[in-house]
């Protein structure tokens, strides 16, 4: 049972400065050593806790969304340790930047797993970087754990590889079906995507395909890139053809420009934003006209159970505001951690074993194990696929000043 009243007052108190060094792209993450990075022996340096290595996001376009999951990860390293850690031993994340691309990603795991040699690595934040960065801990035998990489394919890049993000394909359809409850009569369909990260591109063929599938009219594909500004020649383009429905598959920064753009020259529709832009830090980029935008959710701060309760009343206490999906993600996948390494502990002591040994053994529980997560009861297929039993949907609801919003949840 989680002791809520012990809970809250001292997480509170730590949670101030994880959300400062979160929210300052100035703050250098790599700096944060988990473990004696010139340590030479091949076991597991816990005298200061458990190393679990932490790549996201915290520069770049895609720093929107990791900042939200530094949140998440440091709320649950802070929350399992006062909980006692794994059986008595505290974890520590090993925080490293990821950036937005393929290099800066690559970059943190090398760091992490051979230096700061930890015991499995959460992240990276984005589909196109598990594709390059993963193959590295796979050939390495490290555990990672997928936070938001929804793309077709990321647990079947190897055995070490799974995620507690649920792939695009269960999820984005769920948006488009939620849009023709709010109009019925919605017949032709703009699709946008951002042609330059894997994980739009293999979200936007899930909406292509459920239009289709839906007998939807798809009158135009849009491509940009994320690194645009100016959309003006596609928003114009798809306008003109009269769409009932804009389907965006981006990420925050560019996803809130083309909304903003799109409400801008007068279309007047509904739109469906991808789960890139499924963070409240898109508010500040479309403003106003982010109000009405419908995206699909793997998480719900109604979620009933104890763990979750918690984390939402303490994230709202410090925030103002309702935990958002990539934060309770991140949190979720350290539990896992967790979990896995206490049931790793109960059959054989970590400190009995090499890093190899818990790694590889770690690996093992996390597939094996069940978890009441804050998303919900979680568990894994042997590949890695993480099942999820519910889904939703919220809506962007923004306030007089189009200044705030926050994630209305349809039923």
């Amino acid at each position: 049972m989680i002791k809520r009243k012990q809970f809250i007052p001292l997480l509170l108190s730590g949670i101030t400065g994880a959300f400062v060094l979160a929210c300052s792209p100035s703050q250098p993450s790599g700096n944060n050593t988990a473990s004696n990075s010139n340590s030479t022996t091949n076991t597991v340096e816990n005298s200061k806790g458990i190393p679990i290595g932490v790549v996201l996001a915290q520069t770049s376009n895609a720093a929107l969304l990791g900042q939200e999951q530094v949140i998440g990860a440091k709320m649950a390293e802070q929350y399992f340790n006062q909980q006692g850690g794994i059986n008595g031993t505290p974890i520590k994340l090993a925080l490293q930047d990821g950036g937005g691309d393929e290099q800066g990603a690559i970059n943190a795991f090398n760091t992490l797993i051979t230096q700061q040699k930890v015991v499995g690595i959460l992240g990276p934040s984005l589909s196109q970087q598990a594709f390059a960065a993963d193959p590295i801990a796979e050939r390495a035998k490290v555990p990672v754990l997928g936070p938001s990489n929804t793309a077709k394919g990321v647990p079947q890049i190897g055995d070490y590889i799974a995620r507690v993000s649920a792939p695009v394909a269960v999820v984005a359809p769920n948006a488009v079906k939620a849009a023709l409850k709010i109009n019925p009569d919605i017949k032709k369909v703009a699709v946008f995507y951002a042609q330059n990260d894997a994980f739009s591109k293999s979200e936007t063929e899930t909406f292509q395909q459920t239009v289709k599938d839906l007998n939807l009219d798809l009158v135009t594909v849009q491509k940009f890139q994320t690194t645009d500004t100016d959309f003006q020649n596609q928003a114009t383009a798809a306008i003109n053809l009269n769409p009932d429905l804009i389907i965006i598959s981006g990420l925050a920064a560019d996803g809130g420009n083309l909304i903003k753009q799109l409400r801008q020259l007068g279309y007047q529709g509904l739109i469906i934003g991808g789960n890139g832009l499924n963070t409240s830090n898109i508010f500040s980029v479309c403003q106003k006209e982010c109000d009405g935008v419908i995206i699909a959710q793997a998480y719900s701060p109604e979620i009933d159970n104890p763990i979750n309760k918690t984390f939402r009343e303490t994230y709202a206490a410090q925030n103002k505001k309702e935990p958002p999906q990539f934060t309770a993600q991140a949190f979720a996948g350290v539990q896992v951690f967790v979990d896995a390494l206490k049931a790793v502990d109960q059959k054989n002591k970590l400190d009995s074993l090499s890093l190899e040994q818990l790694r590889e053994q770690l690996n093992q529980a996390i597939l094996s194990g069940k978890y009441e997560t804050v998303l919900g009861n979680i568990s894994f297929t042997p590949e890695g696929e993480v099942v999820q039993e519910k889904f939703y949907v919220a809506q962007i609801k923004m306030d007089e000043t189009g200044k705030n919003g926050k994630f209305t949840y349809l039923k």
